[in-house]
């Protein structure tokens, strides 16, 4: 009987999720094929564009903000509209916020907890408040296997 209540809420689970990125793709985010995002993740596509690559995991509590409500106090021309673009084989840790204005390149690691306010170039290890690039990878870390995949 356990063993039957799990298959419902891994299926359901694998509903839910196929639910969540299709809901963003129409509201206007461009996803790669096999990306992973978290129900608990926040992407916010009112306001700017985001797009994110191909073997993608964005982990639970994560923030993607396309847009910053206070610009235009600081600069009144500045409607507070902008963009992120993620890249393909990206790891996003938990509770990370991914400010406006920022590209990551492919194959980079983002640690938990970061705030991601300025570029990050490919192949990198980077973390912190505000981020820090840590490490250079040497080669780029192997992809997630199917399993670990969304459903779309």
């Amino acid at each position: 009987m356990k063993i039957i209540i799990r298959k419902i809420i891994h299926y359901l689970g694998n509903v839910l999720r196929f639910m969540h990125m299709s809901f963003l793709r129409a509201s206007g985010a461009s996803i790669g094929k096999n990306t992973m995002i978290s129900l608990g993740a926040k992407i916010d596509v009112r306001r700017g564009k985001v797009t994110i690559g191909d073997h993608c995991l964005i982990t639970h509590g994560c923030y993607i903000l396309s847009h910053d409500g206070a610009a235009h106090i600081i600069n009144p021309d500045d409607n507070g509209t902008g963009y992120v673009t993620i890249g393909d084989h990206v790891f996003i840790g938990v509770n990370t916020v991914v400010m406006r204005n920022v590209t990551i390149g492919s194959h980079a690691i983002i640690g938990a907890g970061s705030v991601v306010n300025k570029d990050i170039p490919e192949g990198v290890v980077a973390a912190g408040n505000p981020i820090k690039i840590l490490k250079t990878l040497e080669k780029p870390y192997r992809p997630l296997p199917k399993k670990h995949t969304d459903v779309t």
